[in-house]
């Protein structure tokens, strides 16, 4: 992989590329070796096939690296492969491993956080231990009003539909 965790020298590289501090990547690290052992029955490196070209993801770090930096930057995938040595399907489907890999790890330990719920009763179960809960909404689609004096307190000033 053309980025690698050596090129991670200082605090502010390793939040940016990762979200997290060096200590707590490896301590995550740990973890996420155990989860694909258990995927997959055998570590990544002895799950390579020899070839000629050679692979841009050869261990567990390099995986659980590449797939931080994937969701922490936003990238298409196009250009993360540029970025990381690989093409975009490349791309795509390594991060699916990681993602899969790192879904496995957080519910083992027990914060992946729920997402779905199937009654409004579930929900406030869930929260009924939280104090305030922020529910960030600003981006929902919402259809432009016809009446002048609601658009004006919903219209953004474009033509189409706010998304």
């Amino acid at each position: 992989m053309k980025i690698s965790i050596n090129d991670l020298k200082t605090e502010r590289h390793w939040r940016s590329a990762t979200g997290l501090n060096k200590e707590r990547f490896y301590k995550l690290l740990s973890g996420f070796e155990k989860s694909y052992i258990a995927e997959y029955g055998l570590p990544l490196k002895d799950r390579l096939v020899e070839n000629s070209q050679g692979y841009c993801i050869n261990n567990e770090e390099d995986l659980l690296l590449f797939t931080l930096l994937s969701l922490k930057s936003g990238l298409t995938y196009d250009l993360l492969g540029l970025m990381c040595g690989m093409d975009g399907s490349n791309a795509q489907r390594n991060q699916q491993v990681g993602v899969k890999i790192l879904n496995r790890l957080l519910k083992l330990t027990g914060d992946l956080p729920k997402r779905n719920f199937l009654t409004i009763e579930e929900f406030e179960a869930y929260f009924s231990d939280t104090d305030s809960l922020i529910i960030d909404a600003t981006e929902q689609r919402m259809s432009r009003p016809s009446k002048l004096t609601e658009q004006k307190d919903h219209y953004s000033g474009k033509k189409k539909d706010i998304r």
